[in-house]
């Protein structure tokens, strides 16, 4: 296994990052949407965090771009504006490497230095796996909103988690 490298995204990782998220998207509960993203949609989407002063993080793992993660606000009210909802996410084939691990410090760690108070995670409740990834890094559940979510005909429970930064 090469070494893990986490870096800024450039917009040549957008394509990677769109295969990653639409495998998620088309076989799993990790993401409530059901259309696969576009390139354009999803560079868009970038773009909008990092206008917006928030990171954007790779995982490379050689040349492969294997994970990413960001941020960006958890609700638009200005009173919020100390809190921020996160997303990682780990090539299929690639968990259990210490990439999703690389990304959370990482994004911890910008949190730190942008002087944020806390994260929340969004997690369906089958993700027991993310779950307890959270619960590693000092996350805890505080509530769970039960059938939020609707997809592959069923309904589905949103388990939300915290964590002071």
């Amino acid at each position: 296994m090469a070494t893990l490298q986490v870096r800024p995204y450039t917009p040549d990782d957008a394509a990677s990052i769109v295969a990653i998220l639409n495998y998620y998207i088309a076989n799993s509960t990790a993401i409530y949407d059901y259309d696969l993203r576009t390139l354009k949609q999803q560079q868009s989407v970038l773009d909008e965090k990092l206008s917006k002063g928030f990171p954007v993080l790779v995982v490379m793992e050689g040349t492969r771009l294997v994970g990413f993660g960001y941020y960006s606000e958890f609700r638009f009210r200005a009173a919020y504006r100390f809190t921020v909802e996160h997303s990682v996410y780990v090539l299929p084939n690639a968990q259990g490497q210490g990439i999703g691990k690389a990304l959370m410090e990482a994004l911890i760690e910008e949190a730190k230095a942008q002087n944020l108070h806390t994260m929340i995670a969004v997690i369906d409740a089958e993700n027991q796996d993310s779950i307890a990834f959270h619960e590693r890094f000092g996350f805890a559940t505080v509530g769970v909103i039960k059938e939020s979510g609707y997809k592959f005909d069923r309904w589905l429970h949103s388990v939300l988690m915290q964590r002071f930064i």
